[in-house]
């Protein structure tokens, strides 16, 4: 690699408030996933079962409404976004922007892969690297075909599962004992490779061929949505687009409490739940997005949202440093909590964590241009050895 040149993305050039979207999605991340990866329940069914306590209950309701399905939507919606400036961005200086983003999204996968097996079954770089191979086949095609494509494949694939999951309503509360006792067994294991078997194992369950294919028509149109809103340039130039934010901002919110909270009105059915997270969870991603953008146009948003900041412009690295901790946490080769922590203590956990990683990103920054994992991606994106001290 060459050495220290300039790096082709400059500081000054940040949108904080984008910044601060994606450590808000890292927050609500692992909100979630702090759930899955500490007890079998969120994958096998028996949650309600298992946690019985009118508080831990209570932020399971609080988990499903505001963070399930919303912040990986939110994520996604950013992938999209940093795609498409990244391609203006190549563009502008006269380079053909597809074996950059291509070889972009190759490290990615690299990582994916090694989070995914190493770590956490539920990694989700794996599947926007596969996914969004396939985004620069859209780059060049018009924004409000980009939508008109999005909204088509999101719709379709949304309505028509969810439409077999109404009709096999009766089977979808489904507790698999088996496997439950499985992942307790290996997962509190001193031996990690039975830690390792068992998540490859849940890997293969999550991953199977027909969910990749709904995976697929689900992750693609959010990159696209994101791919829209950038090229329309609404979230770079915020002040100027402040009455449009405004009204999709109003819009997002009542689509967004209707699906996600209107649900509980009727019981919460399972057979809902792909329509809640999909298309409740794409409204209520909107939602977080101008919020965060609308707050950065006040002193007082600014400084509520200013933490968020440090954490997303390191959000690889912050999403691997979770996995990291949440391994030594919860499985026998480390503290061994598996299973003897409920929901609330969780999102507790995740507060103190989360915290700790605003803390530990702020003191990096002072010190460094990028996070270790972006400086990394970065490098090897544009074959380039990237400035990493600050000077």
């Amino acid at each position: 690699m060459m050495k220290n040149n300039a790096t082709p993305l400059q500081e000054s050039n940040r949108l904080e408030w984008i910044d601060a979207a994606r450590g808000l999605a890292i927050f609500g991340i692992f909100i979630v996933n702090i759930g899955a990866f500490s007890a079998p329940y969120f994958m096998y069914g028996g949650a309600e079962e298992a946690w019985t306590s009118n508080i831990d209950q209570a932020a399971l309701i609080f988990i499903d409404i505001f963070f399930q399905g919303s912040f990986y939507t939110l994520f996604s919606l950013l992938f999209g976004f940093g795609l498409q400036m990244m391609r203006e961005r190549i563009m502008a200086r006269g380079n053909n922007p597809n074996l950059i983003l291509l070889r972009r999204l190759l490290i990615l996968f690299c990582f994916g892969a090694m989070h995914a097996f190493l770590l956490w079954h539920g990694d989700i770089l794996l599947s926007y690297a596969l996914v969004g191979i396939l985004s620069p086949l859209f780059l060049h095609t018009k924004s409000n075909t980009k939508l008109a494509i999005g909204i088509t494949m999101m719709v379709g694939s949304v309505s028509f599962l969810s439409f077999l999951f109404y009709l096999t309503k009766d089977y979808l509360d489904y507790v698999d004992v088996v496997m439950i006792e499985q992942s307790y067994q290996n997962y509190l294991s001193n031996d990690i490779g039975l830690v390792w078997l068992q998540n490859y194992e849940d890997w293969l369950f999550a991953n199977n061929p027909v969910t990749l294919i709904f995976l697929i028509l689900v992750l693609l149109p959010l990159f696209l949505f994101g791919m829209f809103i950038g090229e329309k340039r609404w979230l770079h130039e915020p002040g100027k687009y402040k009455s449009l934010l405004i009204k999709w901002w109003v819009i997002s919110l009542l689509l967004f409490i209707g699906l996600k909270m209107g649900a509980y009105l009727f019981g919460n059915p399972i057979w809902f739940s792909y329509i809640q997270d999909n298309i409740g969870g794409m409204f209520s991603a909107l939602f977080y997005i101008f919020s965060v953008t609308l707050l950065f146009r006040t002193d007082l948003g600014r400084k509520i949202m200013k933490p968020f900041t440090y954490v997303g412009r390191m959000a690889l690295s912050n999403y691997i440093f979770q996995s990291i901790i949440s391994f030594l946490l919860f499985y026998g080769v480390g503290f061994g909590l598996y299973g003897k922590i409920g929901p609330f203590t969780g999102v507790v956990m995740v507060v103190i964590i989360y915290i700790g990683q605003i803390i530990f990103s702020k003191w990096w920054f002072s010190r460094f241009r990028f996070g270790p994992l972006e400086w990394v991606w970065r490098s090897l994106t544009y074959w380039k050895r990237q400035p990493f001290l600050r000077r």
